[in-house]
């Protein structure tokens, strides 16, 4: 056989000009500083964003939100991670929303150069929410002394073992006020010339669907991951997923795992983080 025409059966095209490659990268869950179980932080995602701008041949970086909202601060914080290696790189980011990008979701989707979600995706819910619960009733019943000593009258802040303050309420509402600002900045900034900047019903906290968030300006446009990346880069694109990796305890012995005699805080301050990260999901029905 001619050397032609055995070279016909080798892949040297494929390796003269390899298919474009846009990496993808989950993040999916509560947005929080502590280490919770499926938690979204910048510590369990920085090597994951670093990978996923590190590819050969890079087309693009996509994101794919599914997130209730969370941390102001860990959202912004992914936000600027991603953005600063997009930046470095000169590589697009393009955001899909799964069934909700909302308030830090959001915040984090806004990396994006450009934001897509499915029509019933819900997205928005610009503003700032803090949860909590109180139990001064219950260490009554309990025969338990809470002993709180400070020094600056300010130093506690509605402290869930004490009755709520009134004085607390208003602090707790300033701090809100200013986050709440910061993210109207971020939003007006991220989407301009996209929306009203003069529309504050955008700010309300109001959830929108895809189909509502593109009327709006906060989204640019309906679509999948896959036939969004087909239609820019072509059907030979390739999409890698790129894994974050979320420390794990399941080495730990069940013997030191907490209980209610071996470590009551420990356990209740566990169910808690469980209730706060179901309470946000469930304001989405989820």
């Amino acid at each position: 056989m001619p050397l032609s025409d055995a070279l016909k059966f080798l892949p040297i095209e494929r390796f003269r000009k390899p298919p474009p490659v846009v990496t993808v990268l989950r993040l999916d869950g509560v947005i929080a500083p502590r280490q919770w179980r499926g938690s979204l932080s910048l510590i369990s995602h920085a090597a994951a964003i670093e990978r996923a701008f590190s590819a050969s041949n890079l087309a693009g970086v996509a994101l794919i939100v599914n997130s209730p909202g969370g941390s102001p601060v860990q959202s912004a914080l992914l936000y600027r991670r991603i953005r600063q290696f997009a930046d470095e790189k000169k590589v697009p980011v393009f955001a899909f929303a799964e069934d909700v990008a909302a308030s830090g979701g959001y915040w984090i989707a806004l990396a994006g150069d450009e934001i897509y979600a499915e029509e019933t995706s819900l997205l928005g819910s610009i503003g700032v929410v803090s949860g909590g619960f109180g139990f001064p009733r219950l260490l009554d019943r309990l025969g338990i002394e809470r002993r709180l000593h400070t020094a600056g009258e300010r130093k506690a802040l509605l402290d869930p073992f004490l009755p709520e303050n009134l004085d607390d309420v208003e602090r707790l509402k300033a701090l809100q006020q200013d986050i709440h600002g910061a993210f109207k900045e971020h939003v007006r900034h991220c989407r301009l010339g996209k929306i009203d900047p003069t529309d504050e019903t955008l700010f309300s906290g109001e959830v929108l669907t895809g189909r509502m968030a593109l009327e709006r300006g906060l989204i640019d446009g309906i679509g999948d991951l896959r036939s969004v990346m087909r239609a820019r880069f072509g059907d030979k694109v390739r999409l890698v997923p790129i894994a974050a990796e979320r420390r794990r305890r399941w080495f730990l012995p069940r013997f030191r795992r907490p209980s209610l005699e071996r470590d009551p805080l420990a356990l209740l301050d566990g169910l808690v983080d469980w209730c706060e990260a179901r309470l946000l999901w469930a304001r989405f029905g989820l």
